[in-house]
């Protein structure tokens, strides 16, 4: 597989794109996993750099802030069970709730496909067995520790005179990150998708599955498309084939929807001894052993206006019994974040505007 060098022009703007769209995410989890000293950077400094990369946007999550909600449910084929005592892998079906969104803080942002696109989902099944799980269409994530997070951010910062990241700041970050930029090229590398409904959504931080018997192994997870990719006359790439429409990730996961269900299998991926649990920029060899849980089904979509998952917090570390955080360092401070943004976005509910998406109002239909 051949891959564009990251000392390339156009390797390096697309890193740049990437690493904007996360920026928020990036400066909210050091701001709230406490990774600073208050004489290097206080809470009001790090909002500042974060209203400075996104903007100033009342009641919308400060990241993944563009998206929509959606209801379905979760068919178990029982196969997982011999890997986790929690109740959603039992043989069945479970009601979930869950969320498209883009990886940015810019609720009003047009539609491109080199930004990350997530899924997330709230299994509700029987008694306090609640499973929350936030996935991404990227294979591994760009960074691995807090201190890289710091980094990526300054090194990301827009420059006042241009409006984007100085290209030299971050080819000193990434020379500083060797993990990052081989992160990068597996990004690059990874095949086309041109969609929501096409996308292979994966967990990125690993996870421990622990069974009945109280044997735990190391997971991680990602939900793999049961519907084709629609094929557009464009090139998948070209965003700029699009300059009118918005909104036409979203708009075209919608037509795809009303012609029928969606689905996506879940597939966990066991990990053997020498797999990296507290690396989310490493992937795990191809041949590791692949258990297909299940089928998640996408039955409706609703804006998150007055949507089902308006409310929900889509926690990592909300697990039930037979689902153990690893020791990945992000995954606390995923939860932390999370939580935070929660409570500002609450706080903040009478101010918000109408979001940019409402599948109540799109009436575009998949073309042949």
């Amino acid at each position: 597989m051949n891959e564009t060098p990251l000392s390339t022009p156009r390797a390096l703007a697309r890193f740049a794109l990437i690493g904007a769209a996360m920026l928020s995410v990036v400066g909210l989890f050091a701001y709230t996993g406490g990774w600073f000293s208050p004489t290097r950077l206080t809470q009001s400094r790090m909002i500042d750099a974060l209203h400075a990369g996104s903007g100033l946007h009342p009641g919308f999550r400060a990241a993944h802030a563009k998206g929509m909600c959606f209801t379905g449910s979760f068919d178990s084929s029982g196969a997982a069970a011999a890997y986790s005592k929690a109740v959603v892998f039992a043989p069945g079906k479970v009601a979930l709730t869950g969320r498209f969104a883009l990886a940015s803080g810019m609720p009003f942002q047009p539609d491109a496909l080199a930004i990350p696109r997530s899924m997330a989902l709230r299994f509700m099944a029987a008694g306090a067995a609640e499973w929350r799980t936030g996935m991404n269409n990227i294979p591994v994530f760009v960074v691995s520790t807090p201190e890289a997070f710091y980094e990526q951010l300054e090194a990301s910062k827009p420059n006042p005179a241009s409006g984007k990241p100085d290209p030299d700041a971050m080819k000193a970050f990434l020379s500083r990150h060797p993990e990052t930029s081989r992160a990068f090229a597996i990004i690059q590398a990874q095949p086309p998708q041109t969609g929501f409904a096409d996308s292979t959504f994966n967990s990125l931080n690993a996870f421990r599955f622990v069974n009945a018997a109280g044997i735990s192994v190391p997971v991680r997870w990602g939900v793999v498309p049961m519907q084709p990719a629609v094929v557009q006359a464009n090139s998948p790439d070209d965003d700029s084939a699009h300059p009118s429409d918005k909104n036409r990730l979203f708009d075209d996961l919608i037509a795809q929807e009303h012609e029928q269900p969606l689905r996506w299998r879940l597939v966990v991926t066991v990990g053997e001894p020498g797999d990296s649990t507290a690396d989310s920029t490493v992937q795990w060899p191809d041949n590791r052993r692949h258990v297909d849980a299940g089928i998640v089904t996408v039955e409706t979509l609703q804006s998150e206006d007055d949507g089902p998952c308006t409310d929900i917090n889509f926690d990592p570390l909300v697990l039930p019994p037979g689902i153990e955080p690893s020791d990945d360092p992000l995954l606390s401070a995923r939860s932390a974040v999370y939580s935070r943004s929660f409570t500002l976005r609450a706080g903040q509910r009478p101010e918000k505007p109408p979001s940019a998406v409402n599948p109540a109002e799109v009436t575009r239909v998949v073309k042949p």
